[in-house]
């Protein structure tokens, strides 16, 4: 399951893992965000164990959105070893997601 991130935790939750970490920049008013919150979903579980999906909130985190240039939601970056590793825009398709994890 992802577990929504916010700027208090998003150091010791997504850039001090060990593993893999894809993360979700979001908006709740953001259609294409609600249309691919169910894959995420799926990715999560599949993915359990050997990489994790958060999802950061980028109206109640805006300091990290800033951070990482989020211009448009949704926007997807995967994080190794605390640097933004791959990074894509828009809706995707499980596999797209999948593959981005490696």
């Amino acid at each position: 399951m992802s577990e929504i991130v916010s700027s208090a935790d998003f150091q010791s939750k997504v850039l001090d893992c060990d593993q893999p970490v894809l993360v979700d920049f979001f908006a709740t008013w953001c259609g294409p965000c609600k249309m691919i919150a169910p894959t995420l979903e799926e990715v999560a579980a599949e993915v359990e164990g050997r990489a994790k999906v958060c999802k950061v909130d980028i109206d109640q985190s805006r300091d990290i959105a800033a951070r990482y240039g989020v211009m448009s939601v949704p926007t997807l970056i995967v994080f190794e070893g605390g640097q933004p590793a791959r990074q894509v825009v828009g809706v995707q398709s499980k596999q797209a997601l999948l593959s981005l994890l490696g």
